[in-house]
């Protein structure tokens, strides 16, 4: 499995060809790990790449031009091999082209590449979906890096903290067991009340899997220590974000997850051009975004 390593003067990072995924962020004066260590006694993985869909699809399916086509959670390309196509000490590029087994599952043929930037203290992940069909495409792309909590086995991840770039309440869907969002109005769905946009993170919070928040509602979240001091903050653009780690394991790792689309609403019977949150890419166009990660 092979791993290449970028660094400069503050951080080491590591990324698998295996689903072009970074599995280490480690700060090379304190030695610190920043990036959960994907321990398959409560999670394999580190940071996957989700494409061609973010979450689960209602009935592990999905219609498109009259056919229905099977597609597991969180799509394929976190658990295929990537091809580096340019790499540098603080950047590297990877790419995945459709294959006739991608194809069996999902009609496009498509080219997905990532990037990892490492500048000073902060890496920034960047994607490009490149419709290379000839017809449109439609797809949906998220992150879903795990980072350590507590940090360096500091105490136990109720003594820490979430931070939002926002003051006001965070509205989010629940998911049901089946993986499909709790289909509710926005003014309906819980709510997350912070102090000043800081949230003590609850023992219970994830009970009922990730939280998911829409509609723009922040654009910047920060893991902070029991002292309330800041020591990751993740930015992005993207329309929706999810909050996740496996609860019922007590698992020392919390996600911060950049999505562009979700998983399907229980009530949802429509086909893929018609998922919320979905993308759509006219012939020869590509999409491209972002999300950074920053050590404090």
């Amino acid at each position: 499995m092979t791993t290449h390593i970028l660094y400069n003067e503050a951080l080491t990072l590591q990324i698998r060809e295996l689903g072009a995924e970074l599995i280490s962020i480690k700060d090379k004066q304190t030695n610190t790990e920043y990036l959960w260590n994907g321990d398959p006694a409560y999670w394999k993985r580190h940071a996957p790449i989700l494409f061609p869909f973010v979450g689960s699809l209602k009935n592990k399916s999905y219609r498109y031009n009259g056919i229905t086509y099977p597609m597991s959670q969180h799509g394929f390309a976190r658990d295929m091999e990537f091809t580096v196509i340019n790499k540098s000490d603080r950047e590297i590029w990877l790419s995945l082209d459709a294959t006739k087994e991608t194809l069996e599952n999902y009609p496009f043929q498509f080219r997905l590449e990532l990037g990892y930037r490492l500048e000073e203290k902060t890496i920034t992940v960047l994607w490009r979906v490149i419709n290379q069909d000839n017809k449109t495409m439609y797809f949906s792309i998220g992150g879903h890096p795990a980072f350590a909590c507590p940090i360096d086995g500091n105490g136990k991840q109720s003594d820490y903290y979430l931070q939002f770039d926002t003051n006001q309440p965070l509205h989010y869907l629940l998911i049901n067991e089946d993986g499909t969002a709790v289909k509710k109005p926005f003014e309906q769905q819980e709510t997350l009340e912070t102090d000043k946009g800081i949230l003590a993170i609850d023992s219970h919070m994830f009970d009922r899997d990730a939280l998911i928040i829409e509609h723009n509602q922040c654009q910047e979240v920060s893991l902070l220590d029991p002292s309330k001091k800041a020591y990751l903050t993740v930015s992005f653009d993207a329309p929706l974000f999810g909050l996740w780690s496996p609860a019922k394991k007590n698992a020392p790792f919390i996600c911060i997850e950049p999505w562009y689309g979700r998983c399907d609403s229980s009530d949802f019977d429509g086909t893929l051009e018609e998922r919320e949150w979905g993308n759509e890419l006219e012939v020869g166009k590509q999409f491209e975004a972002s999300y950074t990660i920053t050590i404090k």
